[in-house]
């Protein structure tokens, strides 16, 4: 029998009980629908982070303290790591000791709300140099100015707010030359940002600024900073820069070995290449869970089909009794199998296709995030082409035992 009047016949087998049918394909629906729906999410997200990440130009690394993390349980020992202190920063910002380096900014992270009155907000407080931030996010204020060197030097406590924080505790009012209160220090507003949402890691809509010295000494009592951020002059130049940076700060602190280094130079090569592998990571562990509903299905056709086979046993037999071989018969209860499972894997590409659509809408409208609508080529060929193995695996014995069927015993079959 050509392979043409096998899938006629595997077609019209499947037809005469559609209720069964589309029943038995709903395991294989599920299964290929959460692949492909991880996939494409996952997808979506992995180009979202890598492109806040991008955001913070190409030309930007990252120093951080303590050695450099192996998981995600050593990321918060980088923050009680005091190994960068003020010497470093001077001796960073030498050009002779780094020329390709545009600026050298240190930033201090402080936890906290801010109060003004009786309004209490918890934003994202951070002691840093608010012009280099400017440049580097390009983020201006809306209202007043950024605090200057002279008030870094000064160690002044003065502060920048985002638009959302001046909301917050302001109101309508205005927040210009107004003092509130971060960890029981009175700061005057001199700036309010504009309102810009999300920029690379920061939503700068929620950001307090302070000077990074004022940070260091009045709301932490640290001699030391968290991280150091440095520019360098040109994006081609930062393989060369970070080389500098590390060995200027072996120097500084005394280290020969490589291997014992108390501090990490992160560039965001560096950042893109290890997001990228943790997302891809964590997508494919969640498509291979949601697989698992494929074994579940396939066994759903397993069963069903084993009843087709005790079903059909008179029409085995006649098929045997007019010249079908064995394998012609095993062939088709195999089409028949594999028809239920590709046709169940189409379905659930198109609802995963459709909810994958739906999210990206959803997620930009409701929270203004530019998340994209993901067509993941891989996923769909990955469902399909597992749905399709799910078929012939749990096919074949259902098919094997239809094909061993006695000709004579067959036709005898109530």
């Amino acid at each position: 029998m050509r392979i043409p009047d096998q899938l006629r016949t595997a077609t019209e087998g499947l037809k005469t009980n559609l209720g069964r049918s589309f029943l038995t394909i709903l395991g294989i629906v599920i299964g290929v629908a959460a692949i492909v729906l991880v996939l494409s999410l996952g997808g979506a997200a992995r180009e979202l982070i890598l492109r806040e990440v991008q955001g913070i130009g190409g030309e930007t690394l990252v120093v951080r303290p303590g050695r450099q993390p192996e998981g995600p349980s050593e990321v918060a020992q980088t923050l009680f790591s005091d190994s960068l202190k003020e010497r470093d920063i001077i001796a960073l910002r030498r050009k002779e000791n780094v020329p390709g380096a545009r600026s050298v900014d240190p930033a201090i992270f402080v936890p906290g709300s801010v109060t003004y009155q009786d309004q209490v907000y918890r934003p994202t407080i951070f002691g840093w140099n608010a012009e280099t931030l400017a440049e580097a996010f390009d983020i201006t204020p809306a209202e007043g100015t950024f605090f200057t060197e002279e008030d870094t030097r000064a160690r002044a406590q003065v502060t920048v707010i985002g638009d959302r924080v001046r909301d917050e505790l302001f109101g309508s009012a205005t927040a210009l030359g107004e003092t509130i209160r971060i960890r029981g220090h009175a700061f005057r507003v001199v700036g309010v940002l504009d309102a810009r949402g999300q920029v690379g890691f920061l939503n700068t809509d929620e950001l307090v600024l302070v000077p990074y010295t004022t940070a260091q000494e009045k709301l932490l009592a640290i001699s030391y900073v968290h991280e150091i951020f440095i520019r360098a002059d040109d994006p081609s130049r930062v393989e060369e820069v970070a080389e500098d940076v590390r060995r200027t700060l072996r120097e500084m602190h005394g280290i020969t070995d490589p291997a014992k280094d108390d501090f990490f130079v992160a560039t965001q090569q560096d950042i893109l290449e290890r997001i990228g592998t943790v997302t891809l990571a964590l997508t494919v562990f969640l498509a291979a869970i949601a697989a698992i509903s494929l074994v579940v299905g396939g066994i759903g056709i397993m069963n069903i089909m084993l009843v087709s086979v005790t079903e059909r046993t008179r029409e085995i037999g006649l098929r045997k009794a007019v010249g079908a071989t064995n394998a012609e018969i095993r062939a088709q209860f195999l089409l028949e199998a594999l028809l239920l499972t590709v046709t169940g894997g189409a379905l659930g590409t198109v609802i995963a296709l459709l909810f994958a659509a739906l999210a990206a809408v959803v997620i930009r409208q409701q929270f203004s995030l530019p998340w994209s609508f993901q067509f993941s080529t891989t996923g769909i060929l990955l469902g399909l082409g597992t749905a399709a193995l799910v078929g012939l695996t749990f096919g074949l014995y259902p098919a094997t035992r239809a094909a061993r069927k006695d000709p004579i015993e067959a036709l005898r079959y109530e």
